[in-house]
């Protein structure tokens, strides 16, 4: 059964590690999907919660995929779905630089370039509305995701982190009114 796990692990994080185009966070929703609906490795909560702690952890924000393993098989779990997210995406980024380095001045070069930003931009996307929509049904944590979102679009330099402070301040706030 173990084995039968890590395997399913790799099944799942090595073929998202490949379509992880924009980072980690453009294949959240495939992520949730996987392990949520279809593995059952954990519930929408905990997966909501272990996506908090990927986030406020430092390092890359794709280490809720060590979190699910080591949910779903332990230390070996979480080691094998950190390897594969990021062994493959990896190997595929070395060769692909090499390779894209090398025709830097061919006319294709520029129209990939241009061409692949919204897709990375619509997965970033999508994984964003799918955790929006497991964290919460209420009005409020809407509001402030889109007043984020207008900060984020207005003023692009400042600190993340700001941001995300005052919208938990004013989440905490609202719901001391409520």
């Amino acid at each position: 059964m173990r084995d039968n796990i890590y395997l399913q692990l790799i099944a799942v994080f090595a073929p998202l590690s490949l379509l992880s185009i924009g980072g980690g966070q453009s294949v959240i929703a495939d992520i949730n999907q996987q392990a949520v609906a279809i593995h059952r490795w954990l519930t929408q909560r905990e997966f909501v919660d272990l996506f908090a702690i990927s986030r406020a952890a430092p390092g890359p924000g794709s280490l809720l995929a060590t979190l699910i393993g080591w949910k779903a098989a332990g230390w070996t779990g979480a080691i094998i779905a950190s390897l594969a997210l990021f062994l493959p995406s990896s190997l595929l980024a070395y060769a692909a630089t090499r390779v894209w380095r090398r025709h830097d001045r061919h006319p294709w070069h520029r129209r990939a370039q241009t061409g692949l930003a919204p897709v990375a931009t619509g997965l970033i996307l999508a994984s964003s509305l799918t955790v929006l929509r497991a964290a919460s049904s209420t009005w409020s944590i809407w509001v402030l995701a889109l007043a984020a979102l207008a900060v984020f679009m207005s003023r692009s330099r400042i600190n993340p982190l700001f941001v995300l402070f005052a919208a938990g301040m004013l989440n905490v706030l609202l719901g001391k009114i409520n």
